[in-house]
């Protein structure tokens, strides 16, 4: 069975929309030398995208209920430091009973969604204990969390969203699928590099850009990390770097994925960030 994304079918599609249409349209698609089909998941990949995509749920949950808390709590002059940390101190007064600037009937809502916050806290630790051993187990896991700025979550999702990484004939084409390359406006034989094309998965491409902003972050403050990243933060702005290296990042990806070993950083006089892929 071979699996073709539904935007790459509609071009073919003609006026109308019917079931004898569509499947001329498909039958038309397959025929295309060029077509590129979707890998089909595993059962292992399918019930470790579940995994995350539940984490990401309840993250989202948490963010939700902590904004909401906030911003009731502002209303009434009370006001924390930002940081999802930082909650504490807030849930702290709502359960202090002396406290006479929240009235009896706003605490009892507040309360609950305390209660909400902390529970959704211990769910998410759970599944990122569950994460974690699950990367301690694999050994592809282990491996891609060598690159620096890949934790066990960035490496847990690429596995799951990635089943068949030597479907990509390079890593400027696994770059390009997450949509970490720039989009291309040529016309009248004029070419311009516009901003990245966000075309991938966006969970996938945002870990990468975290995980790189993480990096050039220590980059920054003076850690050595590559002479190609510090000669990057200082010719171009911060988050331009952050991109720059996402994408890199996720050639080195690649590399690892299909060509296995573990990274292992290049002596100080290299001038990029490329991996040595040990296989041993």
């Amino acid at each position: 069975m071979r699996l073709i994304p539904a935007s790459y079918v509609k071009p073919y599609v003609k006026r109308g929309k019917t079931d004898a249409i569509d499947a001329e349209a498909i039958c038309e698609a397959v025929s295309r030398p060029t077509m590129r089909f979707v890998p089909i998941k595993t059962v292992d990949c399918q019930a470790g995208v579940m995994l995350l995509k539940t984490r990401h749920l309840l993250v989202k949950q948490r963010t939700q209920s902590i904004n909401s808390l906030r911003g009731h709590l502002s209303e009434l002059g009370i006001i924390a430091a930002r940081g999802t940390g930082k909650v504490e101190t807030l849930i702290a007064i709502i359960r202090d009973k002396t406290d006479q600037r929240i009235p009896a009937v706003a605490r009892r809502a507040l309360e609950m969604l305390a209660d909400q916050v902390e529970a959704l806290a211990r769910r998410i630790a759970t599944l990122e204990n569950e994460i974690v051993a699950e990367v301690r187990r694999d050994d592809t896991m282990r491996r891609l969390a060598t690159i620096p700025g890949v934790g066990p979550i960035t490496a847990a999702t690429i596995v799951a969203l990635v089943p068949d990484p030597r479907a990509f004939t390079s890593g400027r084409h696994f770059a390009a699928w997450i949509g970490l390359t720039p989009k291309m406006h040529s016309t009248g034989g004029k070419e311009r590099l516009g901003r990245i094309s966000k075309m991938g998965n966006p969970v996938l491409r945002s870990l990468l850009v975290v995980g790189a902003t993480a990096v050039s972050g220590h980059a920054r403050r003076g850690a050595t990390v590559s002479p190609w990243l510090t000669g990057l933060l200082a010719r171009r702005p911060a988050k331009v770097a952050a991109i720059a290296l996402a994408n890199k990042m996720a050639r080195i990806v690649w590399a690892l994925l299909t060509k296995g070993g573990v990274f292992t950083r290049r002596p100080a006089t290299a001038r990029s960030m490329q991996p040595d892929l040990n296989m041993t």
